[in-house]
């Protein structure tokens, strides 16, 4: 088999082009972030020179843990994240579990789940998270006889639901009608139809949205510190109160919030590639 000299060339120099391209868009992309991190660290030190702050960086660690007679005690920043991971994985449960009925309700027939569902969106989507919280806090707590966690974690379920459903609802409905109606014409049960036609199709148009959601949830949770549970956020007010590092605990706090956050999409889309490679197996 012989090959045409000048259209490898050809292929070569576009391969070149395109790989040059690339590394072009992606130094500028770094220099971008290096000028916008750089501009927001000289701000910080800036302020803190003008502020005459004394920084004071090597008393952060004890805060995390110390070690008293070779025992690990834990510090009010590990307590604090232990909370905040409990508030997200119990609001993201409850949260799914909540869109997932909304979104049912809302493809279903009934006119009565239709009209409910939709006065449920409207009225947790349109009013602030404080006022929400607050509500919560001071008139369904007193009255379901809950405390303060299981307060914070509802009220971020119900909030963070209002979102999830319309996600799970756009995802079902973005698998065409011509899907459906094959599954149908196969005898394929409802059952069957979510598990091996519309779920292989819609989850890894999903899992996007969802990993915003999730991510939202995480920051939003700093919020049940307005009801005194002690998160991170609290808990990082607490130390500050002690110490007066303003600066220190509240950017180690943001820097611990940024870790999540960023595992939690890395996480996400790790899980959007095997969601797609099995769709496209199957």
């Amino acid at each position: 088999m012989t090959t045409n000299p000048d259209l490898d060339s050809l292929l070569a120099q576009s391969r070149r082009r395109t790989r040059l391209g690339l590394w072009r868009r992606n130094a500028s992309d770094w220099l971008l972030f290096l000028a916008g991190a750089g501009l927001i660290l000289w701000g910080i030190v800036a302020g803190a020179q003008a502020m005459r702050y004394n920084w004071q960086w090597y008393r952060v660690p004890r805060y995390f843990w110390r070690e008293i007679d070779g025992e690990l005690i834990w510090g009010p920043l590990m307590r604090g994240l232990f909370v905040t991971l409990e508030i997200t994985l119990w609001g993201a449960l409850l949260a799914f579990a909540i869109g997932l009925a909304v979104a049912l309700l809302r493809l279903s027939r009934s006119y009565a789940g239709h009209a409910l569902a939709t006065a449920y969106l409207e009225i947790i989507r349109n009013t602030p998270l404080l006022v929400q919280m607050y509500l919560f806090y001071f008139v369904l707590s007193p009255i379901l006889g809950i405390e303060r966690f299981w307060t914070g974690v509802l009220c971020l379920a119900v909030f963070e639901a209002s979102f999830i459903s319309e996600i799970l609802r756009s995802g079902i409905l973005s698998v065409p009608r011509s899907q459906w109606e094959a599954a149908a014409s196969l005898g394929m049960r409802p059952y069957a139809t979510y598990r091996k036609v519309v779920l292989p199709q819609a989850v890894p148009l999903m899992l996007p949205p969802l990993t915003s959601s999730l991510v939202n949830l995480t920051k939003s949770s700093a919020i049940v510190s307005t009801i005194a549970v002690f998160d991170l956020t609290n808990e990082g007010r607490t130390v500050i109160a002690d110490t007066f590092m303003t600066f220190e605990i509240w950017l180690t706090v943001a820097a611990i919030y940024l870790v999540l956050t960023i595992g939690l999409s890395s996480v996400a889309a790790w899980l959007e590639r095997r969601a797609r490679r099995f769709a496209d197996q199957n």
